[in-house]
């Protein structure tokens, strides 16, 4: 790993713009990295030809400025187009598709100068958040090669983690910025729902599960990186207010009050150690000036459990049936994604309205929480890694997971709410496997939350650890 890969990304803009640094040595310091690292953990696919990004790279230091990622490496999502790239959404029948152009993220982040260099790694369909798929394979953890590296946006944190990349963009409907973050040592951020719109495609009134965001390394990266991907679209209904993050990040914490949920009330199976190591870090936020109170649990977490996979199986039934409905292309599709479509096609018009109806009641819950606490808080994971080769974990401390994604329950809380969360890094536990706490706060209170990111990254830096594969 060179110095230059191991910069955050802010700095290496900072370098380019004053002639310390050009955008041909940074990718070719880059290359290099993916040379020596990719192979042991796969978290970089679709790796484009290094001849034409060292021409790019060359061009964009005879250019204009474009913005603050001006010369900037950047792998994108393989679930989201960037064009001239294959977006195979780690399933065989699109591992040949190229897009014909950006995404409107992806259009933004280019705009802002980033070098696109190819694509992260997701599970099929962005399902589950480990990340394999028959396309690409299986992206492996670098604190521990045996293990899962999360996801969906697993690609993503790992090649952050690696220095493979300085700042990544992700997605996240179940976790999929913030477990991907929590395993592999790395910030990631869930926006406000509206704040980063994706394409305009299908129903744009209806689905507010998912959004795009951003991951790093630093909280100031990420604020960054978020600023360039929000804005409204005026195709889309549900725009939220986009004030800018990194500008005000800086801004003292000191008297903030802080909710902690644990494992609400004993309702989210916990992998041995890992709640008490959260709460460990309680007493470090408290030295930052917070204030932190255990909350006892707001809503019953089976009610979010059941509006949960309810809305999740309809969205995915909405989008996936399609192929479900071609004989031809339903064999390939994983078991998974059956099972998610045909719950969601066997839902009537009033088990949505009652689903809908449990998630107004828990934002209603929530809202009051609010007015007590700046933020709440959770375990972002509810285990550990686990090994790379299981499909998902079949328990955690004895207790069976009815379904292939129970194991993530603890994410969902704020998926269904459509507010803001941020991963923070922990200490790494005894075994050397990362973990991370997940701070939530109410609709467009995201420049609040990177400021309590930036605070504890002041303070701890945790995130600045290198893992043993780097």
């Amino acid at each position: 790993m060179s110095n230059i890969t191991n910069m955050t990304a802010l700095d290496q803009s900072q370098a380019i713009a004053e002639g310390q640094l050009s955008a041909a040595e940074l990718m070719q310091a880059t290359l290099a990295q993916i040379e020596t690292v990719n192979p042991q953990v796969n978290a970089i696919v679709s790796l484009r030809d290094a001849d034409v990004l060292m021409a790019e790279a060359r061009a964009a230091d005879a250019a204009p400025r474009k913005g603050w990622m001006h010369g900037i490496p950047l792998a994108v999502k393989d679930l989201a187009n960037a064009k001239g790239l294959p977006t195979s959404m780690g399933n065989p029948m699109f591992a040949e598709t190229i897009a014909p152009k950006d995404d409107l993220v992806v259009a933004r982040m280019r705009a802002a100068g980033a070098i696109i260099i190819g694509k992260t790694n997701t599970p099929e369909w962005g399902l589950g958040s480990h990340t394999f798929n028959p396309v690409h394979g299986a992206t492996r953890n670098p604190y521990d090669l045996a293990r899962s590296a999360g996801g969906s946006s697993g690609g993503a944190a790992v090649a952050l983690a690696t220095r493979m990349l300085s700042v990544a963009d992700g997605s996240d409907m179940m976790g999929s910025l913030r477990n991907p973050g929590a395993w592999n040592n790395v910030y990631g951020f869930r926006p406000t729902y509206g704040r980063v719109p994706s394409e305009p495609m299908g129903d744009n009134f209806l689905h507010q599960l998912s959004t795009l965001g951003p991951m790093a390394r630093t909280p100031r990266d990420l604020a960054a990186l978020l600023d360039v991907q929000s804005g409204a679209d005026p195709r889309q209904p549900h725009g939220a207010r986009y004030d800018l993050t990194l500008g005000p990040i800086d801004a003292p914490v000191a008297g903030r009050r802080i909710g902690w949920l644990g494992d609400w009330g004993g309702a989210f199976a916990m992998e041995a150690g890992l709640l008490a190591q959260s709460e460990a870090a309680l007493p470090e936020l408290e030295a930052l000036g917070l204030t932190v109170e255990h909350v006892a649990p707001p809503f019953a977490a089976e009610a979010i459990w059941d509006s949960w996979i309810t809305l999740r199986s309809w969205a995915i039934a909405g989008g996936l049936s399609v192929f479900y409905n071609d004989p031809a292309k339903r064999d390939q599709l994983k078991p998974e994604a059956i099972w998610e479509i045909e719950r969601g096609l066997a839902l009537s018009a009033m088990d949505v309205h009652r689903a809908s109806v449990i998630r107004s009641d828990w934002f209603k819950a929530c809202a009051r929480l609010f007015e007590r606490y700046d933020a709440l808080m959770l375990p972002t994971t509810q285990l550990y890694p686990f090994p790379v080769e299981w499909t998902y974990p079949q328990e955690i401390a004895g207790q069976g997971m009815d379904t292939y994604h129970r194991w993530m329950q603890s994410v969902t809380p704020v998926g269904l709410l459509g507010v803001p969360c941020i991963n923070i890094p922990m200490e790494l536990s005894a075994a050397g496997l990362p973990a991370g706490l997940s701070l939530f706060g109410p609709r467009d209170s995201d420049a609040a939350l990177m400021q309590l990111g930036q605070a504890w990254h002041q303070a701890y830096r945790y995130a600045e650890r290198c893992p043993p594969v780097a």
